[in-house]
């Protein structure tokens, strides 16, 4: 993926894949991001890199942390949200697979 309207394009359809199982569009840090049913976000687009909550103690997170250019979220600068993962758009290819575990993921 080489732009943030790319990453865009991406994240809208994966926002409608997973509009069957009832997230909802919001927003969070001033990102795009989609909420579960009880209103808590799990996933969110910051520029070309997916955002989702996946729990630091979680499998999904230590394979996404893994992935190269991948990095724990960090909205204000200095301190980081260790259960979020931001993968970058060179990964657009896993981002389903990791919005989908940040749903099921428990909150």
């Amino acid at each position: 993926m080489t732009s943030n309207e790319d990453a865009a394009a991406r994240y809208e359809a994966i926002a409608d894949e997973l509009a069957p199982r009832a997230p909802r569009r919001s927003q969070m840090f001033g990102m795009p991001c989609l909420k579960d049913v009880n209103g808590k976000a799990f996933a969110g687009l910051r520029g070309d890199e997916l955002v989702c909550r996946l729990g630091r103690d979680s499998a999904e997170h230590a394979e996404a942390l893994a992935t190269r250019g991948a990095h724990l979220f960090d909205p204000a600068g200095g301190r980081p949200m260790k259960d979020w993962v931001c993968l970058p758009g060179s990964a657009a290819g896993q981002w389903q697979r990791y919005a989908e575990a940040a749903l099921a993921a428990p909150r």
